[in-house]
């Protein structure tokens, strides 16, 4: 980054700034190069303020939350990283249905405990969802027969040229996996959300959470992974594809194909991005060699490559 860009960014965004920073720090798999910058935001009026100003200066930037569903590149992000910590929640217990308006750097197991602990049902399948808010409304984030595109109202983002606007569930356009957003990446930030749930019983929604973390637990390994790599084809499980393709326990450096499940690819400590890339390119090769099957991503590739 050029002194004079540093120089602007130091005077604009002050203490908040810092320089030359690992992101290997802020992923869930724990890995990934230097960002030139990085600011902190701690709520959506913020991170919009932020967004605004590296928009009007034509610095590039990127947005992260949790930083799950991402692999940043060894070689890390030019420009400035966005670090998501607004995490403002508010129920509506009176609404029909009742309803959580929550800012995009919450995390939606937090959203599904608060909203337990009010007899708020509708949300259990987020139990032990990694990331955030808004990474999983950019994403259509699910499991267990739930997904946000069945929860979803409302959004409010902000957009480059069109400032804040607020979007119902319908102008997403999700697909699985998938939404307008994710697939044409236009210049926009998703600020907070509004989500629909409905009243229930405290002591059966504690016992669904429990059941499908019982089931993550149980199914997913532990350690730092990016979670589910690839999407599963149509009828058919990437790791299932991946497992009969033999790749099980295949590691490249210090990244493995889990031998738990064959869909997440863990860093078992000093991980390069580029060899979880070469595992990925293994998987692709394989299973479309073997099966006729071309995986698709569901983790994002970021940065320099």
């Amino acid at each position: 980054m050029q002194p004079s860009i540093l120089s602007d960014l130091c005077s604009t965004f002050g203490d908040r700034l810092q320089e030359n920073v690992p992101l290997s720090g802020y992923t869930a798999a724990r890995i990934g190069g230097p960002a030139d910058a990085l600011v902190f935001v701690r709520s959506a009026d913020e991170l919009a303020d932020a967004a605004e100003k590296l928009w009007k200066m034509d610095v590039p930037f990127l947005l992260l939350g949790g930083g799950s569903n991402v692999l940043v590149s060894d070689k890390g992000v030019r420009g400035v990283v966005i670090i998501n910590r607004a995490r403002l929640v508010k129920f509506d217990l009176r609404a029909e249905p009742p309803s959580v308006h929550a800012e995009s750097g919450v995390t939606p197991n937090d959203i599904t405990q608060r909203a337990a602990r009010l007899g708020l049902a509708g949300f259990e399948w987020a139990a032990g969802v990694p990331g955030s808010l808004g990474g999983a409304v950019y994403g259509n984030a699910g499991a267990f027969d739930g997904d946000i595109a069945g929860n979803l109202v409302s959004l409010e983002l902000i957009h480059r040229q069109n400032g804040r606007q607020v979007w119902p569930v319908e102008k997403m356009e999700y697909g699985y996996r998938t939404s307008v957003l994710k697939r044409e990446h236009p210049p926009a930030l998703i600020l907070s959300a509004q989500l629909a749930l409905s009243h229930g019983d405290p002591q059966t929604i504690r016992a669904k959470m429990e059941q499908f973390s019982e089931q993550r637990r149980n199914t997913q390994p532990p350690g730092a992974s990016m979670g589910s790599m690839f999407k599963n084809p149509t009828g058919e499980k990437a790791g299932r594809l991946i497992e009969d393709a033999g790749l099980k326990g295949r590691r490249i450096g210090n990244a493995e194909i889990s031998t738990q499940h064959a869909n997440f690819f863990i860093n078992h400590g000093q991980t390069r991005a580029e060899d979880i890339k070469a595992l990925i390119e293994l998987a692709r090769i394989s299973v479309a060699e073997k099966f006729g099957v071309k995986l698709e991503l569901e983790v994002e590739l970021i940065g320099e490559w």
